[in-house]
């Protein structure tokens, strides 16, 4: 009996070992079944997908050059900024995270959709909000959420807010430049980014990190001065706001070496925050936009009527009556002025005279000038965007046409390519390529951007003759609310009806004065453009010409430039080995003692009046005061940069030239 149990028990033993043997064989086979779709079918996937969790290789963001003013001064640089981003791949409940995301951003519904969308996608990496602020970066890394991350981007910031907002330009999300110079010189400024490649162990935790550093852009100096500007803003916004214009711009250039001292529209934005602005406060008026100049144009036509000897200054000219018909097209001028000399033409800004004369140059010569002043095309490379104007066909000008040319309609200008015309007449005759660049620093190094000469478009008599006249236009003509006490003053008004619905409109006009002081040495060339002013009158004269005088005057004492109008005598300054002693010059004295002229001054700190030495005179003076100098020319000084009064910074360099005679002391002399 004991021998069937044993049976039994070897029977079941048998059978619990063929079930396991055969579980085994059904495990290993799976086992094997598995390996071979992971190994070999699906290799490829999971090879990627073990690379995107174990190594994740970022892009380091490249560090925006500064933008600076002239002196130094900041405009624009970049500051670090929390991005939050997302890894798909390691979320495992989107809807929950996306839930926590947006209860700590406070997001719209819009982009509550957007953000579940984009974090359900197997990929390996997504933004979630990008340059956020630190309170919202603090709240969401307390949720410690999985997948959820942080990476340091860069973020323009302008800490003048809208100052000069329409020459430097902004900068988008991407870090790229979208207007202005950040976006003229965006590849320049913008650097070169770098990588970094992190490899995690399985929980996630960082064992290698292998980065190439990214390349800091250039650094740009400007042409521009911070204050000046400023001073250039405060005055257009006043300006608009007491005509109820709709908008405004204004410029101030060094005639003599083509650089844009300051540039300002109205209405303008903070860059801070562009997105929020409107579009027309956005648009740089002063480069974009086209206007008929009128009257101011007729610094065109005097010039090629003179320089062509179809004139002389005194002529006479007949616009008696106060009109001119061509066919059904009658031209009227504010009042019938009867006879007048061409001085008084341009000092009364009579249309009719105007016409007279351009009509006697004829299409082919008045349009050369125009060429030669520089309208029809852009002005400098610094401005990409601007507008190249409109300009006839010369042998498309028939007798109606010239005639409207002459006063300054049917020909579209930008205030920059007036302001750089009219500049060539303050420097003499040549006409100087405008930029707002000065210098380019990189790995320490500046490089300058050179004076640019685009060609010459009057002569200097022509110029000292022009000058003279448009003199006259400021002390008794239409620009007598240009006029500044101390100095002189050459300017000249311009009013155009704008063109609305297609037809001239008889309520808005574009009210414009530009000029250039102190005339005889001019330091600044300044325009003021009204866009259709509607309150104290629609005239330049009226509407722009006060603003280009309160312009002119901060600018004249922020500066330094001393009288030319009954200037106060020179300080006699002696170094001595207890101080330096100042006393007012009485008859000749040692030219190498007077260190400075027109405002009184009360160190030596400022660069001194140099008209009438010798090179060798000159060179002494300015070698005592660690000047470095450029001379031009031969015999004495007549003219120099920077002006008598101008604070001596440290690098200056001075630029001095040279003639037969002083230009204080010759009318005829340039300019």
């Amino acid at each position: 009996m004991a021998e069937k149990p044993a049976i039994a028990w070897r029977t079941i033993l048998k059978r619990r070992i063929a079930i396991i043997a055969g579980a085994l064989l059904l495990w290993s086979a799976a086992i094997e079944a598995r390996l071979v779709v992971l190994q070999v079918f699906r290799n490829a996937e999971l090879s990627a997908r073990a690379e995107r969790q174990q190594s994740r290789t970022l892009t380091s963001p490249a560090k925006r050059g500064e933008i600076l003013d002239r002196r130094g001064h900041v405009l624009a640089y970049s500051v670090d900024a929390e991005s939050i981003v997302g890894f798909p791949t390691e979320i495992a409940d989107a809807a929950a995270t996306v839930k926590s995301l947006c209860g700590a951003l406070e997001c719209a519904r819009d982009e509550r959709d957007d953000l579940m969308e984009r974090l359900s996608r197997r990929r390996s990496f997504a933004y979630v909000r990008r340059q956020v602020s630190p309170e919202q970066a603090r709240k969401v890394a307390a949720l410690q959420l999985e997948g959820i991350g942080f990476l340091k981007e860069n973020r323009r910031y302008y800490p003048n807010k809208d100052l000069a907002a329409h020459l430097l330009g902004y900068v988008g999300i991407d870090n790229a430049g979208l207007a202005g110079i950040e976006s003229t010189y965006d590849n320049l400024i913008k650097g070169k980014p770098g990588t970094v490649l992190i490899q995690t162990d399985a929980k996630r935790h960082a064992f290698s990190r292998v980065e190439k550093p990214p390349t800091s852009g250039a650094s740009l100096e400007l042409t521009i001065d911070e204050n000046l500007q400023h001073i250039v803003e405060r005055e257009l916004k006043a300006g608009v706001e007491e005509n109820r214009a709709d908008g405004a711009s204004a410029l101030v250039l060094d005639p003599w070496t083509g650089e844009i001292l300051a540039l300002a529209n109205y209405p303008t934005f903070n860059p801070n925050a562009y997105r929020l602005a409107r579009d027309d406060a956005r648009r740089n008026r002063a480069i974009q936009d086209l206007y008929e100049p009128g009257s101011t144009f007729k610094v065109v036509t005097a010039s090629a009527a003179l320089e062509q000897h179809i004139v002389t200054p005194d002529d006479l000219i007949d616009t008696r009556g106060g009109n001119i018909r061509f066919g059904s097209d009658v031209i009227h001028d504010t009042h019938d002025y009867g006879v007048l000399s061409f001085t008084e033409v341009i000092v009364k800004s009579s249309n009719v005279g105007a016409i007279k004369v351009g009509l006697k140059l004829g299409p082919e010569r008045l349009g050369e000038y125009v060429r030669r002043f520089g309208f029809g095309r852009r002005t400098s490379p610094d401005f990409p965007s601007e507008t190249p104007g409109i300009v006839w066909d010369p042998s498309k000008l028939k007798e109606r046409a010239l005639a409207r040319v002459s006063m300054g309609y049917q020909v579209g200008v930008t205030p920059l390519q007036m302001a750089t015309a009219v500049s060539s007449v303050a420097n003499g005759g040549e006409l100087v390529q405008p930029r707002v660049v000065r210098a380019v620093i990189k790995d320490g190094r500046r490089v300058p951007v050179p004076r640019k000469v685009v060609g010459r478009t009057i002569n200097t008599n022509v110029a000292a003759e022009l000058t003279t006249i448009m003199e006259q236009v400021v002390e008794k003509g239409t620009g007598k609310g240009a006029r500044l006490a101390g100095y002189t003053v050459a300017g000249k008004t311009g009013t155009a009806s704008q063109i609305v619905n297609g037809h001239y409109s008889t309520t808005d006009y574009n009210a414009s004065f530009v000029g250039f002081v102190p005339s005889r040495k001019p330091v600044f060339t300044i325009i003021v453009v009204m866009d259709a002013p509607h309150a104290k009158g629609h005239t330049g004269g009226v509407a722009s010409a006060p603003v280009f005088q309160r312009i002119a005057d901060a600018a004249l004492r922020y500066y330094g430039v001393g009288p030319t109008l009954n200037p106060p005598p020179p300080l006699l300054v002696t170094r001595r080995d207890d101080g330096v002693h100042e006393q007012p010059t009485s008859g000749p004295a040692d030219p190498l003692a007077i260190v400075a002229a027109g405002p009184a001054t009360s160190d030596a700190s400022v660069v001194p009046e140099l008209t009438g030495l010798s090179a060798r005179d000159a060179l002494r003076v300015l070698g005592r005061l660690g000047i470095s100098t450029q001379l031009h020319g031969t015999g004495i000084v007549i003219d120099q940069r920077p002006t008598a009064g101008t604070a001596i910074e440290s690098g200056l360099t001075a630029t001095v030239w040279l003639g037969r005679q002083p230009a204080a002391r010759n009318e005829s002399a340039t300019p």
